[in-house]
């Protein structure tokens, strides 16, 4: 390999620096040897994953690279579809704890204002309410009107499916 050497107290010194491997390159036998001799251990290994299989299934090796925020997100996701399924089928479990709370209260708040009773937390909503002024006492009627000429719209529409059912058929 031409390498500059020189025996010094029975040992060998290399007289000038020389470079014998370079990243990216083969290594050859003789190299290898050499760097045996020398005892450097100049490699790293590593592997780069391209794809994963799971269950059968190939997948990016980008899913690898999932953050915490990715999986804070997921299991927001997780814990608010627990409390819908909760919520739709009344069985009570701590996320929908608040939820079925908060729907008691404006349940007591709404009898407050058809009845005269009354407890210090609907008061401060009735205040608040009177606060505002008629316009907001108002909006409710219109509302309801508005929904009596929806209904009234639906009821009067007959409209078919196109016989998706038969009912053009005479059995």
């Amino acid at each position: 390999m031409n390498i500059a050497t020189k025996i010094v107290k029975a040992k060998i010194e290399i007289i000038n620096d020389f470079q014998i491997i370079t990243e990216g390159d083969k290594v050859t036998p003789g190299q290898s040897a050499l760097l045996d001799k020398l005892k450097i251990r100049p490699f790293e290994y590593k592997m780069t994953v391209k794809r994963v299989m799971m269950d059968g299934n190939l997948f990016d090796a980008a899913c690898l690279s999932i953050s915490e925020d990715d999986v804070l997100a997921a299991f927001s996701r997780g814990v608010g579809q627990l409390t819908a399924c909760s919520l739709g089928s009344g069985y009570v479990v701590p996320s929908s704890a608040p939820h079925l709370i908060m729907h008691s209260f404006r349940m007591l708040a709404a009898v407050t204002y058809a009845t005269d009773y009354s407890f210090p937390e609907a008061a401060a909503l009735k205040a608040a309410a009177a606060s505002a002024g008629p316009v907001a006492a108002a909006a409710p009627a219109e509302t309801k009107a508005e929904a009596k000429a929806e209904s009234e719209k639906k009821e009067s529409s007959d409209e078919g499916v196109g016989g998706f059912f038969g009912e053009d058929d005479d059995y």
